[in-house]
């Protein structure tokens, strides 16, 4: 608690450090000090560049003081680099820029029909608006817990029964559910959930295998639809050793019941602990039907009509029973602070939708482009996709921090810095880097890995007081523990001399 509390209280101090809002970038308003100093500040950090080219044969470093916008060291710093979840920088910055703290997602829930005796003969339609949030995650666990709320209005109303069908207007954004440059042998995992206007659940299922006293053992899915079905089985075995449990989908067949089919094999020690695994869904609106469904019957409320697809909701005798909404600070926590590329995937393609007329990788990355133009980022950068999962997403690290001394000094620059994680912040992914004095709560980054690639950028403030923004982009990595290492060094070297 008291490690906690000494970042929190570093993370304010650094935000204090900010101008006031809307003040112009003067042309120098901190600075390391003498040219000696900045010398043996430059001279730290280059040590500790050496070093990481051991480990990145790709390597590029870029860090300016965020008040003044002096360089204070480049290496490579022009040269774009595969950037990763670094990605989620300039995504997160597009939304807040063009959206504001203020937004919310929002999903209209209508009726039409009359209502005699508990039964609404008619229908209910659900308008899809991007929305990521309509999960367990907002609600202790429970992935059911907003359709309890929806529920409970239709109660409300007097609804027990739904005589008509469930209507999903889901053209709010494109059908292209997965983005074509994910590697096609990953669709089943977490980080590759597929996009889409309406969204439950992250667009995953829950796969857990329990030990029993039995040969077998049990594999429970949550949420349990009727959807989905559970294919092979997992052996007990007595020696621990022996365990190994594979969990995964086929996302390699046009066959819909092996789509829908979550497959375990494998042995797991009779003493063990569950094994589990998020596993995507192929079709998000097929899956957002089912639980909602579900949901509404868990709360009493019986449907009896099928769910269906459309595009929007036709005609004008819709009436509106509820608006679920969701804002957009907690969602850029998620993407920022958990890396959620789902959720980061969902905010692009809104931006898309709501400034460029279609919820498409395209119109979104053209969105996020236009912002970074605005932002005076230098051109020579590419952008894929909204989190960072692609490739094809380059960035030279003094564009990013160019993005993220833009921000720094924007109206909502406050907001965005309380979306990074801060180095020793319990529970992520920084909760054990830079954790000690002096630089516990001194770093808040951004984190982001593919294989043989490991990027960080953000601020960093050194034992002076000055700030600094900063981008460290390995490519080609040796080991990304071993890069991640490096990085860690380069901060060191930055705020024990900065």
């Amino acid at each position: 608690m008291q490690r906690r509390s000494r970042s929190l209280l570093c993370l304010l101090a650094l935000l204090l450090l900010a101008p006031p809002t809307g003040a112009p970038l003067a042309a120098s308003t901190t600075s390391t000090g003498s040219e000696v100093e900045l010398d043996r500040l430059k001279s730290a950090v280059n040590q500790q560049v050496r070093d990481a080219l051991q480990v990145s044969r790709e390597l590029g470093v870029h860090i300016v003081e965020v008040h003044s916008g002096r360089e204070v060291y480049s290496y490579r710093g022009e040269t774009p680099r595969i950037a990763a979840s670094n990605t989620k920088l300039a995504t997160s910055a597009a939304a807040l820029n063009r959206l504001g703290p203020g937004f919310f997602f929002e999903t209209p829930v209508k009726l039409r029909g009359e209502t005699r005796d508990g039964v609404l003969f008619g229908d209910l339609g659900v308008v899809g608006g991007g929305d990521p949030n309509i999960s367990g995650r907002h609600y202790l666990g429970d992935p059911f817990g907003a359709f309890r709320e929806w529920a409970a209005a239709l109660r409300a109303r007097g609804v027990r029964q739904i005589a008509g069908e469930i209507v999903l207007a889901s053209g709010f954004f494109d059908k292209q559910y997965v983005h074509p440059d994910w590697p096609e042998n990953q669709l089943d995992r977490w980080y590759e959930a597929p996009v889409a206007a309406l969204s439950f659940n992250d667009n995953c299922v829950l796969v857990e295998v329990r030990p029993t006293g039995g040969e077998q053992a049990e594999v429970v899915l949550t949420p349990q639809l009727p959807l989905f079905r559970v294919g092979g089985q997992v052996d007990i075995t007595g020696r621990s050793r022996e365990q190994s449990v594979r969990i995964g989908r086929r996302t390699d067949v046009r066959d819909l019941r092996m789509l829908r089919t979550y497959n375990v094999y494998g042995r797991i020690y009779q003493r063990s602990a569950p094994v589990d695994k998020w596993v995507t869904v192929h079709d998000p609106i097929a899956y957002f039907g089912a639980a909602l469904v579900r949901g509404l019957q868990e709360e009493g409320i019986v449907v009896h009509g099928k769910v269906v697809e459309a595009n929007r909701l036709e005609g004008a005798d819709w009436r509106p029973l509820l608006v679920h909404r969701s804002d957009l600070l907690t969602t850029l926590d998620v993407v920022n602070k958990r890396s959620q590329n789902f959720y980061s995937e969902s905010v692009i393609k809104l931006l898309g939708a709501r400034h460029c007329g279609e919820g498409s990788w395209p119109a979104g990355t053209r969105a996020v482009g236009e912002f970074l133009d605005a932002a005076g980022v230098d051109r020579g950068w590419s952008l894929a996709d909204g989190s960072g999962m692609s490739r094809g997403n380059r960035f030279a690290p003094r564009q990013l921090t160019q993005v993220l001394r833009y921000m720094f000094r924007h109206r909502w620059g406050a907001e965005f810095v309380r979306t990074l994680p801060y180095s020793g912040e319990a529970g992520l992914s920084w909760h054990d880097r830079l954790d000690e004095a002096p630089y516990g709560g001194n770093v808040l980054a951004k984190t982001g890995t593919l294989n043989g690639v490991s990027t960080l950028s953000g601020f960093a403030k050194g034992r002076s007081g000055t700030l600094y923004a900063f981008s460290i982009l390995c490519n080609r990595t040796t080991a990304n523990w071993r890069a991640k290492r490096a990085q860690d060094s380069i901060l060191r070297a930055l705020i024990d001399h900065g």
